[in-house]
């Protein structure tokens, strides 16, 4: 049974959507609280440094990060070798503890939502929560059975069936 592989091009290309997506967020993240109501007017200190709830969402974002590095070096990896290997499954395992820890941090945002939160943003905050939760546990289980399936079949003797 030959092991599957990926083409060089194709890592390229992913590696670059990564990045793409990478800049993005951060882009966002910077960009979005200079717009949000209550911050409209404010200074730059203002914003970045007396906003508690935006200090945890900041630090809630350095899994997600961590995700993304993981995803770029997992595509450079494959990359260069041509082949998936017990680096591709750690990176995997590593991908799947970061969104589960997103989806904690995003449980404590909704606590904090909920319990300081302006009643008329409760909704909207409860729902773009959801959103966030729902991708990260769909990225999360995939990247559990993608690595679990890889496990298994890199675990396999090349010559024959188990």
């Amino acid at each position: 049974m030959q092991e599957p592989n990926i083409k060089s091009g194709s890592a390229l290309f992913l590696q670059s959507v990564v990045v793409l997506i990478a800049l993005g967020t951060l882009a966002l993240m910077l960009w979005e609280p200079h717009l949000e109501g209550r911050n409209a007017h404010a200074t730059t200190f203002e914003i970045y440094f007396k906003d508690p709830f935006l200090a945890y969402v900041y630090a809630g974002s350095i899994p997600y990060f961590v995700a993304l590095h993981r995803t770029f070096g997992l595509f450079g990896d494959l990359r260069r070798k041509g082949t998936y290997s017990q680096v591709t499954v750690d990176a995997l395992r590593a991908i799947k503890r970061c969104a589960i820890t997103v989806i904690g941090f995003v449980a404590g945002a909704v606590v904090i939502i909920l319990l300081t939160g302006d009643p008329d943003d409760r909704p909207a905050g409860i729902f773009m929560s959801l959103l966030v939760t729902l991708t990260a546990s769909g990225v999360a289980t995939a990247a559990a059975v993608f690595g679990r399936n890889l496990q298994k079949a890199l675990d396999r003797p090349a010559g024959g069936r188990v």
